[in-house]
């Protein structure tokens, strides 16, 4: 089930990745002027807000009463490859309207891949392997995400509907696959929880706060600061080459990071990560060469795979008694609040000054992450 999850996280991964190397043409064709574009991505980011929270929440309450989630899970999903299939038809033919209403359609349907697709698995596997099962659903994430750059080289010239058409077919094959291997299995039971083990709400605020954190900072040094930092030392023309070294460094340590939080526990491996993101995001502007800014950025991106998974592993395990789709639809929502904050921040010209925002997030996060290492108090 682990390798189906990680595959379906590729393809659906993918889907977003052509949606926006094709966004502004479909836009123009739907009548939307390019200027908008940032907008329509904003709205996509709310919805994702609003419906991986609600998706989160919907999978538990279907898993804790029917004991499968794959059937509900595989029909919106079907629906939402549908619309996106449908995008680059939709576009030139139905003008602004009927476009963006099948845009936020999509939006809101693809949730169903998130946090109930994670759910789903993570209910099927021993608590001990659930840092794995969060591993295997990021890294097909980030190995999409890698490949962005050489997706927008490669797809110059090709015509939408056939990326759209592939990934749509592939993520629909891959969810039927995953919702087969569900019937498969028998879930594991729901433990019950023990006296004083729920996180109080101060400390499950203060894990959010940490995440979030982590998320501003990711957003704020990939999307913005990166290419400054790449220009420095490089031609915009290789850019395609370096961006991903930052993925490379998330996809190679993202497998092996499932083993720390089992040996070191969840809290101490995600703060520990994120002070040693901080100080490479800090030394990002003070690099004296290209060499060492490779080093950094492969650095950066272990460090964001270790600290996510981590945050991850907590949800799961934390939910480990019929929430673990609630908790993870948390943490998608606040990922998408991290991107809509800084896609807001784009639309409002804010561009500069941004060089320590980073790595002065990232310590925040390490220290919250830290203070919750701390025992409670006892009532």
């Amino acid at each position: 089930m682990a390798a189906k999850l990680s595959a379906l996280q590729l393809f659906f991964a993918l889907t977003w990745v052509v949606y926006v190397i094709y966004l502004p043409a479909l836009a123009e064709q739907a009548g939307i002027e390019r200027r908008f574009v940032l907008w329509i991505l904003m709205m996509d980011q709310a919805i994702f807000i609003a419906c991986d929270w609600a998706a989160g929440m919907y999978a538990d309450r279907v898993a804790n009463s029917m004991k499968r989630i794959g059937q509900p899970m595989a029909m919106v999903t079907l629906a939402s490859c549908a619309a996106f299939l449908a995008l680059p038809f939709v576009a030139p033919i139905a003008g602004a309207g009927a476009f963006l209403a099948l845009t936020a359609f999509w939006s809101a349907t693809s949730s169903a891949l998130r946090a109930p697709s994670l759910a789903l698995v993570s209910r099927h596997v021993p608590e001990s392997k659930q840092a794995w099962v969060a591993g295997v659903f990021l890294f097909g994430m980030g190995l999409a995400t890698g490949l962005a750059p050489f997706l927008a080289l490669s797809l110059k010239g090709v015509d939408p509907r056939v990326p759209f058409a592939a990934a749509s077919i592939a993520l629909a094959i891959f969810a039927l696959l995953l919702t087969q291997a569900e019937r498969q299995h028998e879930p594991r039971p729901a433990e019950p929880a023990a006296a004083g083990e729920a996180p109080t709400a101060g400390r499950s605020l203060a894990f959010a706060c940490a995440v979030l954190l982590l998320a501003i900072g990711f957003q704020i040094h990939f999307t913005v600061n990166s290419v400054p930092a790449w220009l420095r030392f490089a031609k915009a023309t290789e850019l395609p080459w370096l961006m991903p070294v930052f993925w490379l460094g998330f996809n190679l340590a993202i497998l092996p990071a499932t083993f720390l939080p089992r040996r070191y526990g969840g809290m101490r491996v995600m703060a520990a990560a994120a002070g040693v993101g901080a100080i490479a995001l800090a030394s990002m502007s003070r690099l004296p060469a290209l060499e060492a800014l490779i080093v950094v950025q492969f650095v950066a991106g272990a460090a964001w795979a270790v600290a996510l998974n981590a945050a991850f592993t907590a949800a799961l395990e934390a939910g480990r008694t019929g929430r673990e789709g609630l908790l993870t639809g948390v943490l998608f929502s606040l990922l998408a609040v991290a991107a809509f904050a800084r896609l807001g921040a784009n639309a409002a010209g804010v561009q500069s000054g941004l060089a320590f925002a980073p790595g002065v997030a990232w310590f925040g996060a390490a220290l919250i992450a830290s203070s919750l290492m701390m025992p409670r108090r006892s009532a």
